[in-house]
């Protein structure tokens, strides 16, 4: 799974009330290896708890990264 759907599942988790807790459990037992973080978990109910209910990532500051491939090396 990538990281927005991870995001979805977490923003319905919240949704239905249930703790912080309750997502990392029930995501680290179905996805086990690809699971987000405990902090990553409480990072996101802040920001739905604050009514900003975007899954989508948010604008960074900074350079952007450069691509790698055999025609700019």
């Amino acid at each position: 799974m990538d990281k927005k759907e991870f995001r979805v599942l977490i923003k319905c988790c919240f949704l239905e009330g249930k703790n912080t807790g309750e997502p990392k459990t029930w995501l680290y037992a179905e996805f086990p290896d690809t699971a987000p973080g405990k902090s990553t978990i409480k990072d996101w109910y802040a920001k739905f708890r604050r009514g900003e209910m975007s899954t989508e990532d948010g604008e960074r500051s900074g350079r952007p990264k450069k691509i790698v491939t055999d025609e700019n090396i």
